[in-house]
């Protein structure tokens, strides 16, 4: 506490505080304490509303009663046990509002004593998954509630989906960055090689964040304004124009779309 002090006045001064790596450690939790469940949060950070998870089932063709035109839509289901509250957390006891869910029931020998003790304090039975929404106002919420997806969406919201995306192994310029390949014929000996990445006298050296070749795929990718095309309640599933990230059987996280100007600030 002294070393924080010192630093503090010596700030004030304006002079260049000087703090050890334990100090700065230190000091970092109070700041978080001082600070609100907002302070120091980007927009986009915050949610419009609560979520749900879900399982990718695959894609089909959807035909508009109305038009009669095809829809290319995604189908997604949910699992046996739902979406569920296991924790509330708010501004006074974690520092942030924050809704978690837990989502697919297993076994109770699937998870650990931590996990069974934490949703069992909850009233919610043994989950898989759990992710948390961070919200303005969590007073709506208490734990062991069920969510259901047709009370928090309807047919034409518009939503955001994320999910890991299907890993593709390492590849090159073409399929990963969509460079244009070389001539086939007339001599030419590069066809789908990358290319010159950079001259040799200025700068002496490659960029940080060429795109070259890698590892591609793989990674969470979140697909922004679905639309909802149809809520199936009988068959527990729902149809998205589209396509979202990941394979048949993908964990998927839907949350209502953020849309600039209308709940995200414009600057």
């Amino acid at each position: 506490m002294a070393l924080i002090d010192a630093a503090l006045a010596a700030a004030a001064a304006g002079a260049r505080p000087l703090l050890s790596a334990a100090a700065r450690r230190a000091a970092v939790p109070l700041s978080r304490a001082a600070c609100s469940a907002t302070d120091g949060l980007a927009a986009g950070d915050i949610e419009d509303g609560v979520g749900v998870m879900a399982t990718k089932v695959g894609m089909m063709t959807y035909f508009d009663p109305e038009t009669g035109k095809p829809v290319p839509v995604t189908v997604v289901g949910f699992r046996e046990g739902g979406n569920v509250v296991t924790q509330v957390k708010t501004a006074a006891t974690d520092g942030y509002d924050a809704v978690q869910v837990g989502y697919h029931g297993v076994r109770e020998d699937k998870l650990t004593r931590p996990e069974l003790g934490h949703l069992g304090k909850a009233g919610a039975p043994p989950l898989r998954h759990l992710q948390e929404f961070r919200l303005t106002a969590v007073d709506a919420f208490e734990p062991g509630q069920p969510l259901d997806f047709a009370d928090l969406f309807k047919e034409g919201d518009l939503i955001d989906v994320s999910g890991n995306s299907i890993g593709k192994g390492f590849q090159g310029g073409i399929k990963r960055h969509n460079f244009k390949r070389g001539l086939m014929t007339h001599g030419s000996k590069s066809h789908r090689q990358l290319g010159s990445i950079g001259a040799g006298t200025t700068p002496g050296r490659v960029y940080k964040g060429k795109k070259m070749p890698g590892r591609m795929g793989g990674t969470k990718t979140k697909i922004r304004k679905l639309k909802i095309v149809k809520i199936d309640n009988n068959l527990r599933v729902l149809m998205i124009k589209g396509a979202v990230p990941g394979k048949p059987g993908n964990l998927l996280r839907i949350t209502p779309a953020k849309i600039v100007g209308k709940n995200i600030p414009k600057n």
